[in-house]
């Protein structure tokens, strides 16, 4: 069969990958072609366009680049039209994902949603469209199945893909000594930063979370560097070799951490996973956060505290993100603090509430039995 997979950030390309691994075991024929990343190429799916040139983050940023979400929007039903799958497979990205949902039901063309758009948080009425186009959905958070319930909605829960994504790297990790000698980085502790994924996102975070660097001379700082993205944009806040930079190799600095500072979304719980303490952090243009925070509908903005319905990890939010509550928090953390033991206890519980493994592989099987 032929499938069509849109995903338009990276945690989507991770997810859409490990799809289709799953997808081309069962399906031994199946062809894929996508709009995502790296991943899902190295996985044999033919990429149309790169999700680094899809991400626009923020209210403000999204009606600055209108012209380009609906030029994109356009490319994409043209290409759907003329590549003709047997189903079309949507990852979260709702703004852009709905709006081919409704052009694909159109077409009498099978809609998988795998990932459900946070709609729980804000802009609930997205249900009811999601109802009309979408044939089947495939949710990964716990609490995401009685929510579409209530909206007389039946959908799958097949678990969260992460737990496999980190099983499976974990089986391989190096040791400190080989991890730090491969990067050229110092025999000291880490503290890993991941201030995301987008440039924008970069841009906000990464001076704030190294802004804490001189309270922490024990302690080596290391960024993990986004696969979509070049080091030239990391360089300019990067003094007297004041942090390093590593690309490619997120999951093995979190294992190798002993704390992090993680930007709002997947990657806070992709850090929980590892049972890595940490702090979130999160600050955006105050037009947008004004906005935002009139409409999300929701106490928290980790996937962790969400998940747990409890602040199980500290989030710095706005003017609350700064150097002195960095240190409280980050010190808080560190081996010895007084949060530390609780954190990590706090984590195997949440691993529980997530569902175990085989994600993929669950929603893989799924789909094929709804396509024969």
């Amino acid at each position: 069969m032929k499938y069509y997979i849109i995903a338009g950030e990276a945690s989507g390309d991770l997810h859409g990958a490990n799809l289709i691994k799953q997808l081309k075991l069962k399906d031994p024929n199946a062809e894929f072609r996508c709009w995502g990343g790296d991943l899902m190429q190295a996985q044999g799916a033919e990429v149309v366009k790169h999700y680094r040139d899809l991400a626009f983050m923020g209210f403000i940023e999204v009606v600055m680049n209108l012209k380009t979400i609906l030029s994109n929007i356009k490319v994409c039903k043209v290409d759907i039209a003329n590549y003709q799958p047997d189903a079309v497979i949507l990852i979260d990205y709702p703004g852009f994902n709905l709006r081919i949902a409704e052009f694909v039901k159109g077409l009498g063309i099978k809609v998988f949603y795998y990932i459900s758009p946070q709609i729980w948080a804000w802009k609930q009425n997205r249900v009811h469209k999601i109802k009309k186009v979408v044939d089947k959905m495939f949710v990964i958070l716990p609490f995401e199945k009685d929510f579409y319930k209530k909206f007389d909605m039946e959908v799958d829960f097949v678990g969260h893909p992460l737990i496999d994504a980190i099983a499976a790297e974990r089986k391989v990790q190096p040791t400190f000594e080989e991890f730090t000698s491969a990067n050229n980085l110092q025999n000291k502790p880490i503290i890993a930063l991941l201030p995301g994924s987008r440039k924008q996102e970069i841009s906000a975070m990464l001076p704030i979370m190294l802004s804490s660097i001189n309270d922490f001379p024990d302690y080596q700082f290391v960024v993990a560097g986004a696969p979509s993205q070049e080091f030239a944009l990391y360089e300019p806040f990067l003094k007297a070799g004041n942090a390093d930079v590593i690309f490619g190799r997120t999951y093995d600095l979190l294992q190798q951490s002993e704390a992090a500072l993680v930007t709002s979304g997947t990657a806070t719980l992709e850090t929980a996973l590892f049972k890595l303490p940490e702090v979130v952090c999160y600050k955006g243009s105050a037009i947008s956060y004004a906005i935002a925070k009139q409409l999300i509908k929701v106490k928290y903005i980790s996937l962790v505290n969400l998940i747990m319905d409890r602040e199980v990890v500290k989030e710095l939010i706005q003017g609350e993100l700064n150097t002195v509550m960095l240190k409280d928090e980050l010190s808080k953390v560190l081996k010895g603090g007084e949060k530390r033991d609780k954190l990590q206890a706090d984590y195997d519980e949440l691993i529980q509430k997530l569902g175990g493994a085989g994600a993929s592989e669950k929603t893989a099987q799924l789909m094929i039995d709804n396509l024969t």
